[in-house]
This record gives C-alpha cells, sequence and structure tokens, in this order.
C-alpha cells in the first residue's frame, strides 16, 4: 500500500510538472504569471475558508458541551489546552521549527530571495486553528497571510519562476489571505502593498488584484459568514474634534501595544525552557480569561455586542456591581480591556501558541472608540454615535499598530460597509500612524526586522539588497598569513599575489589582523629586517569586520563611517574573505539593468 501512494505521489508531481512546462511554452510569460495569480487566489481563499470553519467549530462546540453539561466555568482553561497541543504539534510533527509572525515573511522577501519552505503551509495553519480555536486571544489573520504567501512561494518555485514573479505569487497569496479572512479585496491588496511590497508598480498590481478577488469569491462561496453587519450612520461636522481626540488615543494606544508585545515577548525569551512558558503564559492567559471573558479568542464577538449596542454583554458575569453606576462600570471594563488585550495576546503567541496581531488591533480599537464616545456621552460634554466611533476606532489602532493606514481604512471601510465615515477614517488613522511613527519608527512587524540588523536607506537599495547576500559577492581569493611568518615569507607572498590586502590568522582561522603594502612599506627596503619582523608585529589589529549574516545595507553605512574600501567577513570571528566597496557598486550596478530589463 505504501508503495502504491508513493508512486501515485511521484507520478501525480510528475504529471503536474509536465502540465506545467508545457502550458509555460505555449502561454506568454505575463498571462502565465496571471494564471498562476488566479491559482494562488484560489488555493489561498480554499485554506482560508477552511480554517475559519474550523476555528468555529472548535470555538462553538467545547463551548456548547460544558454548557451542556453544567461545567461552562472550565472554559477560561482551554486556551491553555490549545497552546499546549499547538507546542505538540511543533515539536512532535514539524520538528520544533515555526517561524511566527509576518515580519519572517518579509525578511523572506529580503534575505532569502522570497523562498518560504513548504512546512509552513501547513505548520501554521494547524497551530493557529488550535490555538484561536481554544480561545486563544489572537487572531487568524497572520497565520493565513504566511500560509497564503508559501502557497505562493512555493508554486513560484515549481513553476521555476525568477526572483521578482516570485515575490508578486508571494504578494499575492498574502493578499489572498486577508481578503479571504475578511471578505475584503480591496484591503488585501493594500495591505500586500503596503506591508510586504517595498515597492508597488502597475505589474504587481494586477496579480494581487486577481489573486485578492478569487480569493474573496472562494471564501464567499464556502464561508458566507459576514465579520460584521453594520452600515455606519454619516459623521458630524461637530464630531470632528473628537475624531481627532481619538487619532491621538490610538497613537498613543498602538505605541503601548507595540512596547508590550516586544517586553513580554522578550521576557519569555529568556525563559528558555518551553515548559516554562506553556505554564508561565498559559495559566496567567487562563486567570485573565476568567476575570475579562471578552478576551477569549479573537473578540469579533465582543465587537457585534459593541455595535448592537448590547454593552452589557461585555460585562464580567458571574460578579454584582450594584454599587457602581452601570455606564461607569462600563468605561472601566472598557480601559481594563483596552490595556489587558494585548497582553493576552502576547502571552498567547509567546508561549507556544500562534495568531496575529491584527484581531486584537480591530478589538482594541472597538473598545477604545467606545471608550471615548461612552465617555463624553456619560460626562454629558456630547452625544456621540457610538458605532462611528467603534469603527473609526478599530482602523485607528491597526494603522497605528502595523503602520499601514490605508490598510485600516480600507479594511475597515469595507467589512463594516463604513465608506461614509472616510473622513473620519483618514483623519483618525492619519494622527494615530504619525504618533506611533514618530516615537516607534518601526511597526510590529518591521521592528524584530532591524533587532536582526536589517536596514534600507532607499528603494533601489531594498531590491538590492533582496538580490544581494554579504555572502554572495564575499571574495576569496587573499592569501592568508600566519602571525608567526616572518617578513621574508610576507614578501614572497606578496609577489605571487594579485592583491595588496592579506589577512593574518591564527590557528582557528580567527581573523586576528589585516596586513597591506603600506603597513610594511617602511620596512621593505631594509633586506636585514627580513628574518626579524613577524607578520603580528606589523598587522594592524584595528581592521573593520561584518558578519556574513549582517545586512548589505548595513554594510555600506560601515564603508561610509569608516571611509574603507574593504571589509573583513567573518562567522563568529572566523574568517571567511572579503567584500569590497566596488565588488557592490559593480553588483549593484548589474541588478538594477537585470531588473529594468527582466519586468514581468
Amino acid at each position: 500500500m505504501n508503495h502504491l501512494l508513493k508512486y501515485l505521489r511521484i507520478n501525480t508531481k510528475r504529471t503536474i510538472k509536465n502540465i506545467i512546462a508545457f502550458l509555460y511554452t505555449k502561454i506568454e510569460p505575463k498571462t502565465f504569471v496571471i494564471i498562476s495569480s488566479l491559482v494562488v487566489g484560489v488555493l489561498s481563499g480554499l485554506a482560508s475558508a477552511l480554517l475559519k470553519n474550523i476555528v468555529h467549530f472548535l470555538e462553538t462546540e467545547p463551548k456548547q458541551y460544558v454548557n451542556h453539561y453544567g461545567v461552562g466555568f472550565i472554559l477560561p482553561i482551554f486556551p491553555m489546552i490549545g497552546i499546549i497541543l499547538s507546542v505538540l504539534v511543533i515539536v512532535f510533527i514539524f520538528k520544533g521549527k515555526l517561524s511566527k509572525g509576518i515580519s519572517n515573511i518579509i525578511y523572506s522577501i529580503m534575505r532569502k530571495a522570497s523562498d518560504i519552505p513548504k512546512e509552513d503551509i501547513l505548520s501554521h495553519y494547524i497551530t493557529s486553528g488550535l490555538s484561536v480555536g481554544f480561545g486563544g486571544s489572537a487572531g487568524l489573520e497572520a497565520p493565513i497571510v504566511i500560509t497564503g504567501a508559501a502557497i505562493g512561494s512555493n508554486l513560484a518555485k515549481e513553476i521555476k519562476f525568477n526572483y521578482r514573479v516570485r515575490t508578486i505569487l508571494l504578494a499575492s497569496g498574502s493578499a489572498a489571505g486577508i481578503s479571504a479572512i475578511f471578505n475584503s479585496p480591496i484591503a488585501g491588496v493594500i495591505f500586500a502593498a503596503e506591508v510586504l511590497l517595498p515597492e508597488f508598480s502597475i505589474p504587481y498590481f494586477i496579480p494581487l488584484l486577481i489573486a485578492s478577488a478569487s480569493a474573496a469569491v472562494v471564501s464567499k462561496f464556502l464561508y458566507s459568514g459576514q465579520i460584521f453587519y453594520l452600515v455606519t450612520e454619516g459623521w458630524v461636522l461637530s464630531a470632528i474634534p473628537f475624531y481627532i481626540l481619538l487619532g491621538i488615543l490610538c497613537g498613543v494606544i498602538s505605541l503601548y501595544n507595540i512596547k508590550a508585545t516586544f517586553f513580554i515577548e522578550e521576557y519569555f525569551e529568556k525563559l528558555g525552557k518551553r515548559y516554562k512558558k506553556i505554564l508561565i503564559g498559559g495559566i496567567l492567559l487562563c486567570i485573565m480569561v476568567f476575570v475579562m471573558p471578552p478576551l477569549y479568542g479573537e473578540g469579533y464577538l465582543s465587537i457585534k455586542y459593541l455595535l448592537a449596542g448590547q454593552f452589557d454583554k461585555i460585562l464580567p458575569g458571574g460578579f454584582s456591581f450594584n454599587f457602581i453606576d452601570k455606564n461607569l462600570l462600563l468605561i472601566i471594563v472598557a480601559v481594563l480591556i483596552i490595556i489587558t488585550k494585548v497582553i493576552a495576546t502576547a502571552l498567547t503567541t509567546s508561549s507556544g501558541g500562534n495568531g496575529g496581531i491584527i484581531a486584537p488591533s480591530l478589538f482594541t480599537g472597538a473598545f477604545t472608540g467606545f471608550f471615548l464616545a461612552h465617555l463624553m456621552n456619560y460626562l454629558n460634554i456630547t452625544q456621540l454615535n457610538h458605532s462611528n466611533f467603534i469603527v473609526v476606532g478599530m482602523a485607528g489602532i491597526l494603522s497605528g499598530v502595523l503602520h499601514a493606514p490605508l490598510t485600516g481604512i480600507f479594511l475597515i471601510a469595507e467589512i463594516t460597509g463604513g465608506y461614509t465615515l472616510i473622513v473620519p477614517l483618514m483623519i483618525v488613522t492619519a494622527l494615530s500612524y504619525f504618533i506611533s511613527r514618530h516615537f516607534h519608527s518601526e511597526s510590529i512587524y518591521t521592528a524584530p526586522l532591524v533587532k536582526r540588523g536589517v536596514q534600507f536607506r532607499s528603494e533601489k537599495e531594498r531590491f538590492f539588497v533582496r538580490q544581494i547576500k554579504v555572502r554572495d559577492i564575499i571574495e576569496k581569493d587573499f592569501i592568508p598569513i600566519h602571525p608567526e611568518m616572518t617578513l621574508r615569507e610576507i614578501v614572497d607572498i606578496i609577489i605571487h599575489s594579485k592583491r595588496n590586502l592579506f589577512p593574518v590568522l591564527d590557528d582557528n582561522k580567527k581573523l586576528i589582523g589585516i596586513i597591506t603594502l603600506d603597513d610594511i612599506r617602511e620596512v621593505l627596503l631594509n633586506v636585514d629586517l627580513y628574518d626579524v619582523i613577524l607578520a603580528y608585529e606589523v598587522m594592524n589589529s584595528n581592521f573593520h569586520s561584518i558578519d556574513i549574516e549582517a545586512d548589505l545595507a548595513f554594510a555600506l553605512e560601515k564603508f561610509e563611517q569608516n571611509n574603507v574600501w574593504n571589509l573583513a567577513v567573518t562567522d563568529n570571528g572566523k574568517y571567511h574573505g572579503f567584500i569590497s566597496k566596488s565588488n557592490i557598486f559593480n553588483k549593484y550596478l548589474s541588478a538594477w539593468a537585470s531588473q529594468e530589463a527582466e519586468g514581468i
């Protein structure tokens, strides 16, 4: 039986490759890219619809089961169960390998030639389904974006597309993921362009549109449920000052969300052992969900309650609050939820679960808008429309956390029918984005990359850095010198070398210095010193080096800061070669010319 399955798998794969090869020779390249983007969109839409159905099942069935048997009080421990299951899947099925977060997709585009492992198609799918389905306080967007990106990247690899087209299909898969998860095709395209693609042009636009639209159709057909049903009321001029206030508030809260997320992630990284992370994170998360039930899961149900005006349903059940005014209590609860949601999300992902930040951002934004509107109404300062501020607040936090204001505007407008609020949406997202970016120049996606040394200086260099890696431009035809070599031996090496730069390596191949002709020029004419002076006495130990995994833009900055033409390349101190400014410049021109000639 196993042999039969293996035979069928091999032959199916061979048949698919033959079909692709045949189509590739018969169809014009640009048309073939469009067809490929359609396939990516359909597959991503299918994946998204299936994931939403799985999570919906996991969210509803256990609740009904425990409520039927009168043990609903055990629901708060479900998130920990989801985390444990997610960790077991990662460890035993995927051998401990799971690169979380959209920042890894951006990194793949920049530094790994848009090459995403096949395992990412399933690993994020399963772990996020378990984590969020069992009540983990996170969203499905990032995992489905990664799944879509992996589908696009691997389809492109199978077809043997070049890097540029592979990036387009990767972005198309991500756009399709957002489109399908929210039934928002425009937002999917804008998300891919704003968050993933460092440069955007018309050739990218068409495949993104095709993939996003096809994913929305598939998702709508297989999962007709809409996240929110709302046609918002028009905005009034007198509310503009309060929208400005909401934009400022969203910017501050977005900044808090980014800082809190990284603080908790860094704390859990230091814990080391997986079981410590599960225990500490899981227990804290269970306690928070018990005290504050709206923190359970993605939180979309709570947003629906707010939009429907059913404010009482966000209050913790089982507690008596007769001693306090209900409206004041709602304001206090809203503040607590705004503060704790990001903590619950960071605990979910840091302790072993998997999920995204978009749903928690929408959740926090909804409560931020509700808080401001309800506070103004409670203090009788003015009477604000709750639904309008809830909707606009969602866009505000999303814009501030992701540093993606256009995504915030169009995503919320699409999923809420809030195009009548386009002016308030623009005001709030712009202010939130400006404040968040002013105090934290990197978004929640790009900050981890900066921490890893990934930097950019211009649009052209962004493309160049993705094309060329430091390890690809290392020059290795430098003759090494041992520190105990005499000047006579060094001179003999110089005579037989075309280089004027020589690395000095110890017995462990560790770079301890360099020798140039300028370093020994003064003693070259003194033959009496040839057998007296040793290499370590004339070498320059204040050389400049760069790690083999460092970012190329960082190398360019180092060249300029130190006014040098060569940098030694090392890996944990061990010598690998040199990179030169002139070689980088030549590669730069070649790569840019290649991009202009290639097109799609």
